[in-house]
């Protein structure tokens, strides 16, 4: 008995690693502790215990004489990297980056051609950086907006590795949709569909930028999810020729309402503009749109923003007889108002209640030419070959 315990405990001492004894008893010589280990080599780099290790690149999965059949590898929450075994088990890479200042585990399994097993463990911590970014985002997390509202994020730092960058956030929706990036510059990403959402989808954007280097030597310091949903279907035509703007909903006109767009000299942009703020009042003073002292006013009252640039629909109480009849306003889409904007039955009250941000304003028939579309959130105004270049 004694000798039978001495012949067990040989076996169980012979393995390449803490998980290399099983399946030692296959082939001849199954009492040889030699020939019980695995042939298979196991390799991890970076090597055990290192420090300062580069977020992408530096963690490689390799073996030699065998099969990887398994690699996980996790942070100290327990958080999984995603990763794939390939050239024919050879080799395991992880598909993402890593986050930076974090102490990872790995353990790593393979099997020779006789089905032995060798394991390997080792830990490292990646690199703190001196430089970091991060990404203020729109729309906010938890809203839920109208059909043309794309999900915009704009970088404290100007980004050199776009394609790092972009890899690291991912865009899921409930119904699924194709839904693609466009750069606009280097410190700006957009993201839509090709066509408005359809009312009631939901979408998750996972902002994994922890770790990312989205310029040299300049990190990422971001991880969030933000989850919105699209509201209903709300489009407004604006005709600047006809002095009037169509309500629709779900394509059918609720309403028609008398405007006035920019007078000539002043045109309104044509295209496609995205509601991205709403203002029950706010100053509008010509000297921050380049108009010197042309206007100043303190209370203009349901001021909804259509472009970067200072593009308004808003409500207007100075205007006279202009609505539906002439252009009079410096490219604003002005609606009839009160001041102070207590009334709640005049046009502009009505349409400031009855919008919600990323809802879409077409203007059509003016004078000028259509909006850029990083003037605002109007990437619509790009054709969807375009938006994917």
């Amino acid at each position: 008995m004694l000798i039978a315990g001495a012949l067990v405990l040989s076996l169980a001492a012979c393995g390449g690693g803490g998980d290399s004894g099983a399946g030692s008893g296959k082939g001849k010589g199954a009492g040889d502790g030699k020939e019980a280990q695995s042939t298979a080599a196991v390799s991890i780099a970076p090597k055990a215990g290192a420090t300062g290790v580069d977020t992408s690149g530096a963690l490689k999965v390799g073996v030699t004489q065998g099969k990887l059949t398994e690699v996980t590898v996790k942070d100290e929450k327990g958080t999984r990297v995603e990763g794939a075994i390939g050239a024919g088990g050879a080799t395991w890479t992880p598909s993402t980056h890593l986050a930076a200042g974090t102490k990872y585990s790995v353990h790593a399994v393979a099997e020779d051609s006789a089905g032995r097993r060798a394991a390997e463990d080792s830990t490292f911590t990646t690199l703190t950086p001196k430089n970091t970014f991060m990404g203020y985002f729109t729309p906010e997390d938890g809203s839920t907006v109208g059909v043309g509202m794309p999900f915009s994020i704009r970088f404290t730092r100007g980004i050199t590795h776009p394609e790092d960058v972009e890899k690291a956030i991912r865009v899921k929706t409930e119904p699924a949709v194709e839904v693609e990036g466009h750069w606009f510059g280097n410190d700006r990403l957009d993201f839509r569909p090709e066509k408005y959402w359809k009312p009631g989808t939901k979408v998750t954007v996972d902002l994994y930028l922890d770790g990312v280097e989205g310029r040299d030597g300049v990190y990422g310091k971001q991880r969030k999810t933000v989850r919105f949903t699209i509201g209903r279907n709300q489009v407004s035509i604006v005709d600047a020729a006809k002095h009037t703007m169509k309500v629709t909903q779900d394509g059918k006109v609720v309403k028609t309402i008398p405007v006035t767009t920019g007078k000539p000299g002043y045109d309104t942009w044509n295209g496609q503009m995205v509601m991205s703020e709403k203002l029950t009042v706010t100053r509008m003073n010509g000297e921050t749109v380049g108009y010197g002292g042309e206007y100043d006013i303190k209370d203009v009252p349901h001021a909804i923003r259509l472009t970067t640039s200072g593009t308004f629909l808003h409500g207007n109480y100075w205007g006279g007889g202009a609505f539906g009849n002439y252009n009079a306003s410096h490219g604003c889409v002005g609606l009839r108002d009160v001041r102070g904007g207590y009334d709640s039955s005049v046009p502009a009250a009505w349409f400031f209640n009855h919008s919600i941000v990323g809802d879409v304003v077409i203007v059509k028939n003016s004078h000028d030419r259509t909006v850029a579309p990083d003037n605002g959130l109007n990437g619509w105004n790009m054709s969807w070959a375009e938006w994917k270049k």
